[in-house]
């Protein structure tokens, strides 16, 4: 006789009985509990205490009696995510009496937004930032530059949004959109009292259209074959711009990192070989080719955030720069090239994982739907939830990219992050041995109650018509989207 899920867990007396009956996500690591429920939670009265006992920097522990509950964590982040636990307990209205103890896989779990190709505001932005941190998310990494618009105010060159911020992906006349300086600081400050980093990215030498649309001058040139541009690497000016941006990047986000790209930069690099600037600096530096150009690029843009007391963040393609892995982080998206990443861990380096299979979320979630990229496959719910198979103490964790080609409008948005983001979230903080992925579709329910109590326009794994696919007015094939 088959049972389900639920009715195993009334029948065996072992601790995976716990973990079955308190509908949480993330998944604890390690529970104790009776058939006991607590008659009355009050959130607002939780008691909660600092005790350099529970070891990790955001592990915590919650126990519970029949008349209320304590929350202990060395770290205020320990006692936020405790709390988290009880409110999704709270929810579910089952409080069960007993002990949960809980810190997670991974330090880095992380969601990116891409508001360059389509721009979100403030509004959208502090609701991801409280579903982020309702499941225990712990890193915002902000794409705030690239080719279709520039996104944040810089004093220094106010045309960076008077004309940089003009156009989207979908319209190129779209009016300005961006985010003031006082903006950014209420942002960044809504994530901290959250326990979430915003980690900025500035983009560059490629995906700089939108830049050289304000301040020319710096304009390295692009390339017939694909509608991107480049800083110009071989003009001093061009460091001291860059360099002034940087600088008030750096006292905007408190955060340990700045994220300054560095990908696909052949897109828009073709110009470089007859660029008068480029060619000197070759004979100057003793460059041989282009690669060694936007090497030497990478090296002094990372050692500009080095001086500024920051952590360089790039993409994977930065490894062929040759840079040192002490204060460089990559960030591995190139599925397709596993060699990338075990490139990166052999010379040292610190790790996101963020492969476009199965985290790039503006990749299509379910067969039947219309818009979004495909790559001998596409990014299901179980996939993400499987992801990852490997373990290093180089890897950092592991992040969510939604990248906005063909995401114009917050209700596409949240069809294309949720309910993957919540999968990401378990992915991310419970260990490999206490996932299971039929269990999390069962406390997935309540999760779906959730997202609808906040209006999310989620896709619906269980009933796929229920919230129809959101084309937006980008209308394209999927087949569009194979690179």
């Amino acid at each position: 006789m088959k049972h389900t899920i639920a009715t195993a867990c009334a029948l065996m007396l072992t601790s995976q009985v716990a973990l079955c009956q308190v509908n949480v996500i993330p998944r604890p690591n390690s529970v104790e509990i009776s058939t006991a429920l607590a008659k009355t939670i009050d959130l607002s009265n939780v008691k909660q205490i600092i005790d350099q006992q529970v070891k990790g920097d955001e592990a915590y522990e919650v126990e519970v009696t029949k008349h209320g509950a304590l929350v202990r964590a060395s770290s205020q982040a320990g006692l936020f995510y405790g709390v988290q636990t009880l409110r999704q307990q709270v929810a579910s209205g089952k409080v069960y009496v007993g002990t949960i103890k809980d810190t997670p896989r991974f330090a880095w779990r992380g969601f990116m937004l891409d508001e360059s190709r389509h721009f979100f505001g403030m509004e959208k932005v502090k609701q991801l930032l409280d579903i982020m941190a309702y499941y225990k998310l712990n890193k915002f990494h902000w794409h705030l530059t690239d080719s279709p618009g520039w996104r944040v105010e810089i004093k220094a060159y106010p045309e960076l949004t008077r004309a940089g911020a003009v156009g989207n992906h979908s319209n190129p006349e779209a009016p300005a959109s961006y985010y003031t300086q006082d903006q950014i600081r209420e942002i960044v400050s809504y994530a901290a009292a959250r326990h979430i980093e915003v980690i900025p990215e500035i983009d560059m030498p490629g995906h700089a259209t939108a830049s050289n649309r304000a301040y020319p001058a710096y304009c390295g040139g692009g390339s017939k074959s694909h509608p991107d541009f480049t800083f110009n690497p071989g003009k001093e000016d061009t460091y001291i711009y860059l360099g002034n941006i940087l600088k008030e990047i750096a006292a905007l986000f408190p955060s340990q990192y700045i994220h300054i790209g560095g990908d696909e930069v052949s897109f828009g690099s073709e110009a470089w070989g007859t660029n008068a600037d480029v060619q000197a600096l070759m004979r100057r530096e003793g460059l041989k080719d282009l690669k060694q150009v936007e090497a030497y690029f990478i090296h002094r843009m990372a050692n500009k955030v080095h001086e500024l007391g920051k952590t360089m963040m790039g993409w994977d393609d930065v490894l062929d720069c040759k840079l040192p892995s002490t204060d460089n982080v990559v960030m591995w998206w190139r599925h397709d090239k596993p060699q990338r990443l075990q490139q990166a861990l052999d010379n040292g380096f610190n790790v996101v994982l963020c492969p476009r299979r199965p985290l790039y979320f503006d990749f299509i979630q379910h067969d039947t739907h219309k818009v979004g990229r495909v790559w001998n496959g596409f990014c299901p719910l179980d996939d993400v939830y499987a992801f990852p198979s490997m373990q290093s103490p180089q890897i950092l964790g592991i992040q969510a990219n939604v990248w906005t080609e063909v995401i114009s409008t917050p209700e596409r948005l949240d069809f294309m992050t949720f309910p993957r983001l919540i999968a990401v979230a378990e992915a991310a903080w419970t260990m490999p041995e206490q996932k299971d992925y039929q269990d999390f579709l069962l406390r997935l329910e309540q999760a779906y109650r959730h997202l609808d109590d906040l209006h999310i326009f989620y896709f619906d794994h269980r009933s796929p018509t229920k919230h129809p696919e959101p084309l937006g007015p980008q209308n394209r094939s999927m087949n569009d989207f194979k690179d």
